[in-house]
């Protein structure tokens, strides 16, 4: 599988990612997954440390620990939850995260972590303050490089223009392609971009149709213009899968496309589409397809 550079970091990631939210409690079902993930060249593993109350951190950790040599684990900070309770607070201060990178370590098994991301972002935040807890925390050598996951676009430029963050992570898709307003400043800022929701939650899969028939429209799509559009793209490249995916790793700012699953057969198949090749015409040809939406909150 091919790898990129993240951003500014030297840190090569694999193309197609693991996001590990989904993964199943059970860990031989998880093991199985992670088996996939590492048989295909897939080298990316992304959680945080909110999944799950930081059970998926534990899962992640025992699975990967006899392979991390070989890995790029990257997790996320910033949703300071409790143990007893359901009550999830936004905390981005210096202290906490500071804090917090012990906790993950310890849940992963890990004396560092590749990639740690600022889960969020508010416009009230004291940013300089996040962004020395993250510079103090790759000079003791905790973290090789950070970076932020957040769709507002006030909190990316912020970060983009004071810090030295090496990529964001933006849900990114054919049926939701906000972030195109911002990958050239991304790409020209030497940083990457890692996506999310690329395949819509299954509506950009070859089982689309299905799903788009029990859904209420989707974004900026109402229920019979997202059925349309599906069939639309259908008749570009009938592996809408591999389409999805393509349409996303052809943007020069994007670096990696995170996929969860929650089968190996499942990433067998995400895989298998990464694999079949989509041409330019057909990606050109889908972005025409589809609108081009644009973020209308947090811009300022």
């Amino acid at each position: 599988m091919k790898k990129n550079i993240l951003g500014n970091s030297g840190i090569e990631v694999s193309e197609i990612g693991l996001g590990c939210m989904s993964l199943p409690l059970d860990l031989q079902e998880s093991k199985a997954i992670i088996k996939e993930a590492l048989h295909h060249g897939i080298n990316y593993f992304d959680t945080a440390d909110l999944y799950n109350k930081g059970k998926n951190e534990e899962l992640v950790g025992e699975l990967l620990k006899n392979y991390r040599k070989d890995i790029i684990l990257a997790t996320k900070v910033g949703n300071q939850w409790s143990s007893g309770s359901d009550e999830v607070r936004w905390n981005a201060s210096r202290a906490y995260i500071r804090d917090q990178v012990h906790n993950s370590l310890l849940r992963l098994q890990t004396d560092y972590i590749d990639l740690y991301q600022l889960h969020g972002g508010m416009a009230s935040d004291d940013t300089e303050e996040t962004i020395d807890a993250f510079e103090s925390l790759k000079k003791e050598g905790l973290i090789r490089a950070y970076g932020i996951s957040s769709i507002r676009p006030n909190v990316i430029r912020r970060f983009l223009a004071k810090s030295d963050v090496a990529s964001i992570m933006m849900q990114y898709s054919l049926l939701d392609r906000r972030p195109e307003e911002y990958l050239e400043e991304i790409g020209a800022g030497g940083r990457s971009v890692v996506t999310r929701g690329t395949l819509a939650k299954g509506l950009l899969t070859n089982d689309g149709l299905k799903r788009a028939e029990g859904a209420d429209g989707y974004l900026a799509y109402g229920e019979a213009e997202l059925k349309e559009t599906l069939r639309n793209l259908m008749d570009i490249n009938s592996n809408l899968h591999a389409l999805a995916l393509h349409s996303v790793l052809g943007q020069p700012a994007v670096a990696s496309v995170l996929a969860g699953a929650s089968s190996a057969d499942q990433l067998a198949a995400t895989v298998s589409a990464y694999e079949t090749p989509i041409t330019v015409e057909e990606i050109a040809q889908a972005k025409q397809a589809t609108k081009q939406n644009f973020y209308e909150q947090h811009r300022d």
